[in-house]
């Protein structure tokens, strides 16, 4: 199954939506298969430092080489979907889903009075299907809720005219605790169950507007009556509605044997983005999205038609019925629909927005037009073998050694990227030593990247002379990485550029755009680090203010804490806000301690 491919470095371009993603080794085989409601998060998840330290994590992360994905509209349609995909490719590191059970569903039988059940077995000669549910108690919740409303028999008694009339069968202990009216022995109607069945299935549908509203009034009668046991009661049953799903688009047992197609155009009209879904026992197996080329006389419908031939041959797929969003001219053996509503209508426009989002990737890319000319310049200024597209530069801060803290900040393709930015607090240094500093930030830094096997940046500038620049090498050469990325320190006043183990600086024009990128990076770098330093240093002052007044203890301390962040603001603060904060007496410790002059 093949989805929208990213590089592994390249993960975080993947939309903020939800969806299922895959992980493939060198070989391409998929190693591992999950659902997200966010794909960004929960992919960039799998590299981070605390997800790492387990050795399953470690190990499948040193195996992924690409990531493929596709959206879907919803978190349970991803877990469905993750389902079918597990069970298709059997991925070496899924084991929760390796097995052959399918999620739930709830059938109406066919038989003269039909029978309500669950099962994991979708047989459409015995009934009607609905489902399937991924959480079990939401489905139990819904069968118990029809049982109560609706009298429905739970026996497997064949209820023909003729066994009734012999009297074949005696009523059971379901009928004498009330949850039967007895059709076995003719005390219910054919006619006023199936009243009752089709009731239950407006509910299966999820049409619960009337339930609902008949237990909101009841609950709301039963609290009014004082009897907050039945009120809870039904609160727990409307909470089990809103949980409900009757049905979904990943997996609808109402439509099998079917290919959904999508198109496009993109903005210059020269080509078609295509997405392809196929639809197989009422689950999607197969998609993909493809771009195909079109020249001046083609027609857009014309491209597609050829495109659905040849994604129908790739996948082997012989479905009789095409659903599409543009009209195709039917073969012989294949009928072409153009859904207005419905389920149906609903998987075309989940085709499309897999389509759309591949053309807005593709269009983004193409009109990303990064600083090239810049980061040319600065490759030829600074002799640098590769371009510069990535460059991350370090700054330290501190008054006089304390609440000493350090930054990193990250540049790619010549502009700000601050979801990379890193922030440190200073762990092995204990006074005001800016050279320590940087070897400690600079060695955790890219001992991070080095155990990660994420990559390097393709210049790294230190905020600071031959001092610190030379500190910063120190820790490279521990790593055994010093020579692999170009290092360059920038030393403020005179704006020199220093090279390590060269004592005369590069003095790049003022007016040069490559020397205004670097002084770009080092003034972010400096006003991240003192940003940092400000509310560290902040919330130290506060935390030691506070201390030293007696009465207020730990949990006191952290709300005015969290709640001002600097003695300023504390004592800028009306009585009114301490009071409801921490209570009258403790702010009366506080506004003695300001009035001493103790704050």
């Amino acid at each position: 199954m093949q989805f929208q491919r990213y590089s592994r470095e390249e993960y975080l371009q993947l939309p903020g939506k939800p969806g299922v993603y895959k992980f493939l080794d060198e070989s391409e085989t998929i190693v591992y298969v999950g659902k997200a409601k966010d794909l960004k998060k929960r992919v960039s998840s799998y590299f981070t430092k605390a997800n790492l330290d387990n050795r399953k994590t470690y190990r499948l992360v040193s195996e992924i080489k690409q990531v493929e994905f596709v959206i879907v509209s919803s978190e349970f349609d991803a877990l469905l979907l993750e389902n079918n995909l597990i069970k298709e490719h059997q991925p070496r590191y899924n084991i929760l889903l390796k097995d052959d059970k399918s999620f739930p569903s709830i059938c109406i039988t066919n038989e003269r009075f039909p029978r309500i059940y669950s099962t994991r077995r979708i047989d459409h000669s015995k009934g009607e299907y609905f489902g399937p549910y991924t959480s079990v108690k939401a489905m139990n919740g819904v069968l118990d809720l029809i049982r109560k409303i609706h009298k429905i028999r739970t026996c497997k008694f064949n209820l023909s005219e003729e066994n009734i009339r012999k009297k074949k069968f005696r009523v059971c202990l379901e009928y004498h605790i009330g949850n039967c009216l007895g059709p076995c022995e003719g005390f219910q109607s054919e006619k006023d169950y199936l009243l009752d069945i089709e009731e239950a299935k407006r509910i299966l549908k999820g049409k619960v507007g009337v339930v609902s509203r008949s237990y909101k009034e009841r609950m709301q009668k039963a609290s009014e009556e004082l009897k907050f046991e039945l009120a809870h009661s039904y609160k727990v049953k409307l909470d089990l509605l809103e949980k409900f799903q009757s049905k979904s688009l990943i997996v609808n047992q109402k439509i099998t044997n079917t290919d959904v197609f999508s198109m496009t155009e993109s903005e210059k009209g020269n080509s078609l983005f295509i997405n392809y879904m196929r639809i197989e026992n009422g689950a999607i197996v197969n998609s993909e999205t493809i771009e195909a080329r079109k020249k001046i006389e083609e027609d857009n419908i014309e491209v597609f038609r050829f495109s659905i031939f040849d994604l129908r041959k790739k996948y082997g797929s012989s479905n009789p019925y095409i659903l599409s969003n543009a009209p195709v001219e039917p073969w012989e053996g294949v009928e072409v629909v153009i859904p207005k509503i419905g389920d149906k209508k609903k998987l075309v426009d989940l085709s499309f927005k897999n389509a759309l989002y591949f053309k807005k990737e593709k269009f983004s890319k193409q009109s990303i037009q990064p600083n090239e000319a810049i980061l040319r310049k600065l490759q030829e200024d600074l002799k640098l073998s590769d371009l510069p597209v990535h460059i991350e530069c370090f700054d330290n801060s501190n008054i006089q050694g304390s609440n000493p803290v350090a930054s990193m900040v990250c540049f790619k393709d010549g502009k700000p990227s601050k979801s990379n930015y890193r922030k440190f607090n200073i762990k092995t240094v204990v006074g005001p030593d800016d050279f320590a500093s940087m070897r400690e930030v600079v060695g955790r830094r890219y001992s991070h990247l080095k155990k990660e096997g994420l990559p390097f940046p393709n210049l790294i500038v230190i905020d600071g002379g031959k001092g610190q620049l030379s500190a910063a090498c120190d820790s490279l050469k521990e790593l055994n990485i010093y020579g692999q990325i170009p290092i360059v320190g920038i030393a403020k006043k005179l704006e020199e550029i220093f090279y390590p183990e060269d004592n005369i600086p590069v003095h790049i024009s003022k007016k040069s755009p490559s020397l205004k990128l670097i002084q770009h990076l080092r003034d972010e770098a400096h006003r991240f680090a003192i940003t940092f330093h400000r509310q560290k240093r902040s919330k130290a002052s506060i935390e030691s203010g506070l201390d030293k007044i007696k009465g207020l203890g730990p949990k006191t301390r952290d709300k005015l804490m969290r709640e001002f962040g600097s003695i300023t603001r504390l004592k800028q603060s009306s009585e009114k806000d301490l009071i409801d904060l921490i209570g009258q007496a403790k702010t009366d410790i506080i506004r003695e301690a300001i009035k001493k002059g103790d704050l």
